[in-house]
């Protein structure tokens, strides 16, 4: 699993190597008012991309690759990926 973020500041799909992350254009206008989609994130383990939510780039939710062949889930802390804990 990558550790550290990598930022992209245009969208370019074919640079979303594992562990990037880009900010949407329209962040906090679209899914769910309370917790809207804001960036999309590539998966740091296996490159898959998926939208994250505003929480999930605080830190306050975790991510959970939505691959079917890979379970990561981590935390955001600032630029750095932290793999969640098992219970």
């Amino acid at each position: 699993m990558i550790a550290e973020l990598s930022i992209l500041n245009e969208w370019i799909p074919e640079q979303m190597e594992p562990g990037t992350i880009f900010v949407l254009e329209n962040a906090g206008e679209v899914g769910e008012s309370v917790d809207p989609y804001w960036a999309v994130l590539s998966c740091p383990t296996c490159g898959t991309l998926g939208l994250i939510t505003r929480k999930q780039v605080a830190g306050l939710l975790a991510v959970i690759c939505g691959s079917q062949m890979c379970s990561a889930q981590y935390f955001l802390n600032d630029d750095q990926i932290v793999p969640r804990k098992p219970f």
